[in-house]
């Protein structure tokens, strides 16, 4: 409940009645001394109390009418208008201020969709305009339908078809029908075979992808580190496969000319949490720009070159949902060189005693 304010509607009511009574009361007392007929008393303060009444009343109601217009406008997909009167201190003030934050989550979640919809148009575009390209050339004669012109063709339409599933996941996320399957296994030989596919994707083994990007580089070296061999965690195994899969994917992108990237897990505080590092030695992601590299269609500086090698833009989004969806958390640490993503999963689940 709302405590007691002497500015809230009820203590203006309030008043407003006792102000009418004490009106009503002082023309009697006048009338009964002076020998005034009542009928004029009962004029006189009928005309008093309504005064004061519309005097109170258009206070109240005129931020009403305000709210009413802008509720009118946001209903019709106009999201830049606001309520009048947040400063109040009464209950309408906290009304305004309810409806101007409404219309501020509208405007962002509505600024997000545009950007949503261009950067798909633009993700799109470009694989499908290869892709026509190279057909066009084949029905036109310039080029032979050889396999080196097909597998061009195939690699644009594995990159739709890496970009579609990746949305087709957003959108899961976006209506919460994911489900957690989370167990108890081994950190080694999981990670271990995570490695593995990573490597065969690059080595160009067909149906192997290492992420949303499926990167095809061959020179970077993958070191697994697991302290203690036999260390054991709790989590969904095929959502810990989609952060592990697109940070080793980032990582490779962006590493030098055989470089190494380094995967590192260790026992967190809780029992069978688990702290998981990819550790690179490319570029770096520089500070002022670490807290947007998760969000979706993400282009930094650090990593202007994701489009040029297959990305989408939506594998680091997929990984900080994915670690969410656990609990957990992942960031940018601080590193001397190269960018080291930490992720921290919380285990299993403690009973309540």
């Amino acid at each position: 409940m709302r405590p007691f304010s002497p500015f809230s509607i009820k203590t203006k009511l309030g008043t407003l009645v006792v102000v009418s009574v004490f009106i009503t009361t002082g023309l009697l007392l006048v009338a009964l001394r002076t020998d005034t007929e009542l009928r004029f008393i009962t004029v006189f303060s009928v005309i008093a109390s309504m005064l004061i009444t519309q005097f109170v009343a258009h206070g109240l109601t005129a931020p009403l009418d305000d709210m009413t217009r802008v509720a009118r406008a946001i209903s019709h997909g106009d999201f830049t208008r606001r309520v009048r009167g947040a400063g109040r201190r009464d209950e309408l003030g906290d009304l305004a201020s309810t409806i101007n934050l409404m219309a501020d989550d509208l405007e962002a979640v509505d600024r997000h969709r545009r950007e949503l919809v261009a950067n798909v148009s633009h993700e799109l575009r470009t694989p499908i305009a290869a892709l026509r390209a190279v057909l066009e050339n084949v029905v036109d004669g310039v080029s032979e339908a050889d396999p080196e012109t097909m597998r061009t063709a195939l690699k644009q339409t594995e990159r739709l078809g890496r970009l579609v599933g990746t949305l087709l996941d957003l959108s899961r996320v976006d209506n919460g029908v994911v489900p957690l399957r989370a167990r108890r296994f081994e950190v080694w030989p999981y990670l271990s075979g995570v490695l593995k596919e990573a490597g065969l994707a690059a080595a160009g083994r067909p149906g192997l992808a290492s992420g949303s990007g499926g990167h095809t580089r061959n020179d970077v070296h993958l070191h697994l580190d697991v302290f203690p061999p036999g260390l054991t965690a709790y989590a969904d195994a095929e959502r810990l496969h989609q952060v592990v899969a697109n940070l080793i994917d980032n990582a490779v992108k962006h590493s030098p000319a055989l470089g190494r990237v380094t995967v590192r897990a260790r026992a967190g505080e809780a029992p069978e949490s688990l702290a998981l590092e990819v550790v690179d030695e490319g570029p770096g992601i520089p500070e002022a720009e670490r807290h947007r590299v998760f969000e979706r269609f993400n282009r930094g500086s650090a990593h202007s070159g994701e489009s040029s090698d297959g990305g989408t833009g939506l594998g680091l989004a997929i990984a900080r949902w994915a670690v969410e969806l656990h609990g957990g958390r992942i960031r940018v640490a601080e590193s001397a060189r190269g960018c080291r993503i930490l992720v921290t999963l919380p285990g299993a689940p403690q009973a309540s005693h």
